[in-house]
């Protein structure tokens, strides 16, 4: 049966999960996105499973758990042997379309050697046909030969354009980030991205397509357009989580002091310069949500809103300043607690329209929601749960899952950097954290003398400052064990099960069991 229903899926880049107005923020506005989230459901406890971008769009796509995919670094392949969002949907008949990047790094044992696609980890997942590709390592290529067609002068490398104009009045006033990008917001990578989408559309007219839109600010630089560039005052920002020195924070944990000294991972100490990052991501937010809209005016307009499943999420988070740090990495909330929205066309959504939903969801769960809105089988492999029933607005799920998951892995294959300084082998170079209604555990892989355990307890302890481990007790000790053991069950739930539900029977042959429920 040919494909009757279609698909949007975008991702933005390091979005913040509580960076929306309709979740209450106090200072970005987010009209694009509201409006999005009112006709569908809005998922505010909803978490990524790995960071940053590869990692986690490993996980994403595939529905896989970090400790099962193993796609753990920028530059890690993907194995070849997991199927993926794109290759479900074209095993349906689709012809799944990309704009933008998925951060997919090739399988080496599919390839020749020589291949020039393992010297880039910025590869296409396969099954996506890539209408307009645009890697940012590699300069974004596609945004500048756009820009050159639009009259202006590209530099060399396109994201010298980010640099501030110089000498721009009021900049000496303000922090680093303040001064404004030399392109205009009409000539964003935003609006770039999003106008060929739409192009795309018009051509395609009303046949069933599935779509992928990889958008990648808010990612850095750290710098907007005019108009974006001072929309948000550094002084409206708020108090920032974490310890009130640098200090403090960095005696939590090693890992902790070890990340304030990497370079553009450290956040600023100066005060004014730290709120200015924050104001400066707010702006490219907001700019992002601008350039946003048209798209959804389209959908609508057009009526392609009446047949299109919309799933909007974002890659990783964003640590902000939070806990005297920048971009995404470690065992903090911050760079793992990102937006979901999904809007289902179909009538009988309608009773979840507009709400937002508090139990706890993961990146891997968009897999098997794209899938039960397409009528494909959840691939054996996935490790989430379809969100069909929050869609519809039906009550959670009986053994629906309280605890979020996220790992990490800080290993150096290249330049054996972590290792070389904690004196420790890759395989020691990661963490798995368990994030529950009272508690967040964080193991390391590495011995305790070196990488010791952290427990917080989220209800006296918002911020995460103070581990429980370091002064013990039997309160303790017990809250600690139970985090312990529910993270090893978790591992042993998700473990690879490809034929672990297979069984040959004497008298039915092959019996092929799936949970229902772990």
């Amino acid at each position: 049966m040919p494909p009757s229903r279609s698909v949007l899926f975008v991702t933005l880049d390091q979005w913040r999960g509580d960076c929306l107005s309709a979740l209450g923020h106090p200072v970005v506005e987010t009209p694009a996105l509201d409006a999005l989230a009112a006709r569908g459901v809005l998922f505010a406890n909803h978490w990524a499973n790995a960071a940053p971008c590869g990692p986690s769009r490993a996980c994403l796509y595939t529905g896989t758990y970090q400790h099962r995919n193993r796609s753990i670094l920028n530059g890690t392949p993907l194995d070849a042997r997991f199927t993926n969002v794109a290759l479900v949907a074209r095993e349906l008949g689709y012809d799944p379309v990309l704009f933008g990047y998925t951060d997919t790094s090739v399988d080496p044992r599919t390839v020749p050697a020589g291949d020039p696609r393992l010297s880039n980890y910025e590869g296409i997942l396969p099954g996506f046909r890539a209408l307009l590709e645009d890697p940012w390592e590699q300069g974004s290529p596609a945004w500048g030969r756009w820009l050159a067609a639009q009259g202006v002068e590209v530099p060399a490398d396109p994201h010298d354009l980010y640099r501030p104009i110089d000498g721009f009045p009021g900049a000496d006033a303000h922090g680093s980030t303040w001064a404004p990008t030399r392109f205009p917001a009409e000539l964003s990578q935003t609006t770039f991205v999003r106008q060929e989408v739409v192009r795309w559309l018009e051509r395609n007219g009303d046949r069933p397509f599935f779509l992928h839109a990889s958008f990648i600010r808010p990612h850095p630089p750290r710098r907007n357009p005019v108009g974006y560039h001072d929309l948000y005052p550094a002084d409206a920002v708020g108090p920032f989580v974490g310890c009130p020195t640098r200090e403090q924070e960095a005696a939590i944990h090693p890992l902790a002091a070890l990340a304030m000294g990497v370079p553009g991972v450290g956040a600023p100490q100066d005060e004014r310069e730290r709120r200015q990052v924050r104001a400066t991501y707010y702006g490219a937010q907001r700019e992002v949500d601008d350039g946003l809209a048209p798209l959804f005016d389209y959908l609508r307009d057009s009526g392609l809103a009446d047949s299109t499943m919309v799933v909007l999420t974002s890659d990783h988070g964003e640590m902000g300043g939070d806990h005297w740090l920048l971009e995404k990495l470690g065992y903090w909330d911050e760079s793992y607690h990102v937006p979901l929205i999904v809007v289902d066309p179909r009538p009988e959504a309608d009773g979840g329209r507009g709400s937002v939903l508090r139990a706890v969801t993961e990146s891997v769960d968009v897999l098997p929601t794209i899938c039960e809105f397409l009528g494909a089988d959840v691939p054996l492999q996935a490790d989430g749960w379809s969100l069909a029933p929050f869609v519809r607005g039906e009550p959670t799920p009986e053994h629906w899952r309280d605890t979020a998951h996220f790992e990490w892995s800080f290993s150096d294959p290249a330049n054996a950097g972590a290792e070389s300084v904690l004196g420790i082998p890759m395989s020691h170079c990661s963490l798995a954290v368990s994030r529950g209604r009272r508690h967040k555990y964080v193991q390391f892989a590495a011995a305790s003398r070196v990488l010791p355990p952290l427990l917080f307890d989220l209800e006296s302890d918002p911020g995460q400052t103070h581990n429980l481990l370091v002064d013990g007790g039997d309160a303790v000790g017990a809250a600690a064990w139970e985090a312990t053991q529910e993270l090893l069950r978790w591992q042993m739930r998700t473990a690879e099960r490809t034929l672990s539900g297979s069984f040959l029977h004497p008298e039915r042959g092959l019996v092929e069991a799936r949970d229902t429920w772990r």
